[in-house]
């Protein structure tokens, strides 16, 4: 990663690039010029930061309306790339990302007129929208579909950085494979403790065969970048997966049993939207299946993987969630989680 004190020329750079346009856009509808900041891992990771990309896309094409965006490379690029969109006139400004809270608490009160929108965590300032998907329930379902899927009665899941939402990952992966195979082993390995652990596809590689030959033939990632990794092991030891965030059936076809997909692009395409329409609101916005924001996903890469009797048990399963028959364990919330 590239070191922000030796490279400062070069961020500034950067920075100028993504933010050149915004005064232009600004004018066009509800003097709104949106950005969208990612988090670490690259704009095309193939899941969370591409899937938010392509929200924007869809906002851009249907309304005209140009958005800016700006990729950091560590850490303390953030405040820095956070204040010059604020302070050059983006509004609305989104950002992909738990680790943006702390500096979201620190620059959006300096800008009390700035609409700003964070994922994946809360931030409680009036001018700050944040948007919470429920995780946990997309994961109990995928959870399900690997209990009634594995052939050895383990299977195994690999987390990107050990943080409280990838253990709300963990916890609803193996409440749901436990709900339909009392008997099912989930082994359970996180690849770091530092936001390099999302970029890190080597890491779990090794973590996922490390899995493998402990006997899981199914390892659920949610793992960001370092995701591809766990994928491409399932097709090296010729097993199963499942990936996140967006659909990933079809990068290793026939050896991704299906995909949890969230859907944060739609989340930053209705934040650009809101804006642009008058309507935008601070506060928590909490998105899970009964609003279509997350589930699975069975395509022509996958459909012979999943027998229709299965597809039948999770889709009972999420209706039931949907209903609230099944009340899906969270790590936030329940003892049932390992903290």
């Amino acid at each position: 990663m590239t070191n922000l004190s030796k490279a400062p020329l070069r961020v500034a750079a950067a920075l100028a690039l993504a933010l050149s346009g915004l005064t232009a856009s600004a004018a066009m509808a509800e003097d709104i010029a949106p950005a969208l900041l990612y988090d670490l891992g690259g704009k095309f990771d193939r899941s969370f930061n591409e899937n938010a990309y392509y929200g924007a896309v869809e906002f851009q094409e249907e309304t005209g309306i140009a958005f800016r965006d700006f990729e950091p490379t560590n850490e303390a690029q953030r405040e820095q790339a956070l204040r010059r969109f604020a302070s050059s006139g983006g509004d609305p400004i989104v950002t992909i990302g738990f680790s943006w809270a702390a500096v979201m608490e620190k620059v959006a009160p300096d800008f009390p007129d700035t609409k700003f929108v964070v994922v994946d965590t809360f931030v409680d300032l009036p001018n700050v929208q944040s948007v919470e998907f429920r995780y946990n329930e997309g994961a109990y379902l995928v959870g399900a579909l690997a209990g009634l899927t594995t052939e050895t009665g383990t299977v195994g899941f690999v987390g990107g950085m050990d943080i409280p939402i990838i253990r709300d990952f963990s916890c609803a992966y193996r409440h749901g494979a436990e709900s339909v195979n009392a008997e099912v082993a989930v082994l359970e390995n996180m690849t770091g403790t530092t936001p390099s652990a999302w970029a890190d596809p080597a890491r779990g590689r090794e973590l996922a065969l490390g899995q493998y030959d402990r006997g899981a033939d199914i390892v659920f990632a949610a793992a960001g970048g370092t995701t591809m990794g766990i994928l491409q092991a399932s097709a090296d030891a010729d097993k199963l997966s499942i990936g996140v965030g967006v659909n990933q059936n079809g990068i290793q076809p026939g050896h991704v049993l299906t995909s949890a997909t969230s859907e944060v692009g739609r989340a930053v395409y209705l934040a650009f939207k809101a804006a642009a329409d008058g309507t935008w609101e601070p506060g928590l916005n909490s998105l899970g299946l009964a609003e279509e924001a997350v589930g699975w996903v069975i395509d022509d890469n996958n459909r012979a993987l999943v027998s229709a009797e299965t597809e039948a048990k999770v889709n009972g399963i999420r209706d039931a969630i949907v209903a609230g028959d099944i009340k899906v364990p969270s790590y936030f919330e329940t003892d049932s989680c390992p903290k």
